[in-house]
């Protein structure tokens, strides 16, 4: 099934824009959907495309790519191989998988140059930047990143094009919902936290209505990202650090405590084992800001961090990997709010997903207090024109706010907007909003 993503529009954008002066890399997490959205693109924008799938192609196709001096040559063999006509500014080559040919994507500079069709190539960032040793990197590339369906995608997949334009309106005038409809849509949002924002597991839940079946699926894709981290980290440090994100946020520690998942914790080689898990696009880092202000990644301490994984239904089976399958009474008490389970770390990382789709870098702050030696915690710090706003995440209806109350007090000159994110309705208390999570997406509007 091919959904609906905000992706298209930045893509049609680069095509008017651009006109064919650069080529399009849409870099993402694996299993995100971007070669399906790309070829959706090439099939509607354009009279005819041609995909090279370098994790599926050729001896033949993939050794042209040692020898582009002869374009009028390259164009005609590619066309007879794929049985497709390209036309002058209305065809588009596509590179699937760029990563597997680096001489492919060198090549963009000469293609983009030639300028007879558009090009456009998919890859993971991860990948990206370790298959580039030998080759330069082009100039001529237009770069987007592609993530998990978020929460309006998600509506939109199942049909529902009304609920987020009707509920942003609540918002913007703070006025509550009523606890029925506030009930319904709290359901509603937690069947994506279940279900995620990974196009396959999307598809599935629509298919079949069976939440074990997607939960199969998403153990797919776990195994398959474990499977990468082994690649890039052949003592398994990198899969072992993945997946004990949700054992590291339910302990409520103020970072992730990394010497406790591997040993030499503090090395070198670790950080840059993290900073491949980073580019692989599977995890958001959440990184403590040192000097909380407008410019969070001048002070950011990149030693002292928390980790959440990129999608929050990935995250749920991940919570849940010590069964053989996760049943569907979970899942049904998951998304009818009655596990025991603290679910706090679930709405962290759900809100975590949810700012990280919306453009920003993740920054969080600890700090002490003067009369006691308890440790308060702004679980997220985002930038709005020349203030910040801190948002504090609660998995209830609990409504005091002693950290944000005593953080404005600290830094009272650089606070714009409080939130306090949680599971009832809309509110204000004073200067402090209180938005129900499925409201986050607005914040930046």
């Amino acid at each position: 099934m091919v959904f609906k993503r905000k992706l298209y529009a930045k893509m049609l954008k680069w095509k008017e824009e651009h006109d064919g002066t650069t080529a399009l890399l849409v870099k993402g997490a694996r299993r995100v959907g971007k070669s399906t959205i790309v070829e959706e693109f090439a099939k509607n924008e354009y009279e005819s495309y041609i995909i090279v799938d370098f994790a599926n192609i050729s001896k033949e196709v993939n050794g042209w790519f040692e020898d582009l001096t002869d374009l009028d040559y390259f164009f005609t063999r590619l066309q007879q191989m794929y049985s497709v006509v390209l036309y002058r500014r209305k065809s588009v080559i596509i590179f699937d998988e760029v990563q597997l040919q680096p001489l492919a994507r060198q090549a963009i500079k000469y293609l983009v140059k030639d300028g007879r069709y558009d090009y456009i190539e998919t890859g993971s960032l991860l990948t990206l930047k370790k298959n580039v040793k030998d080759i330069v990197i082009p100039s001529e590339e237009t770069r987007i990143t592609m993530y998990p369906m978020d929460y309006e995608e998600f509506r939109w997949a199942l049909g529902d094009k009304s609920t987020m334009v009707l509920i942003k309106d609540n918002y913007e005038k703070l006025r509550p919902f009523g606890d029925a409809v506030h009930r319904k849509l709290m359901r509603d949002f937690r069947l994506y936290m279940l279900v995620g924002g990974m196009p396959q597991a999307v598809d599935a839940y629509i298919r079949t209505n069976n939440l074990s079946i997607v939960d199969s699926i998403k153990r797919n894709i776990l195994e398959l990202y474990e499977d990468d981290f082994r690649k890039i980290d052949q003592s398994g440090r990198a899969s072992k650090i993945f997946s004990s994100i949700p054992a590291q946020l339910t302990s409520n520690s103020s970072r992730y405590n990394i010497a406790s998942v591997v040993e030499n914790g503090r090395s070198e080689s670790i950080e840059a084992v993290i900073a491949d898990m980073e580019d692989s696009m599977t995890i958001n880092m959440a990184y403590h800001a040192n000097d909380p202000s407008v410019g969070m990644n001048l002070h950011k301490n990149v030693s002292k961090y928390k980790m959440f994984m990129a999608d929050t239904g990935l995250f749920v089976t991940m919570a849940f990997k010590d069964k053989d399958y996760t049943e569907n009474t979970i899942y049904q008490k998951l998304l009818s709010d009655k596990l025991s389970a603290d679910l706090g770390y679930i709405y962290e990382n759900v809100v975590a997903q949810m700012l990280k789709a919306m453009g920003n870098e993740l920054y969080y702050y600890t700090f002490g207090s003067e009369t006691s030696n308890h440790l308060y915690e702004i679980d997220f710090l985002v930038s709005q024109q020349n203030k910040i706003c801190p948002i504090e995440v609660k998995s209830s209806s609990y409504k005091r706010h002693v950290s944000l109350d005593l953080f404005c007090e600290k830094y009272s000159d650089r606070i714009g907007k409080k939130y306090l994110a949680y599971t009832k309705d809309i509110c204000k208390d004073k200067d402090v909003i209180f938005l129900p999570v499925y409201l986050i997406p607005f914040i930046m509007g």
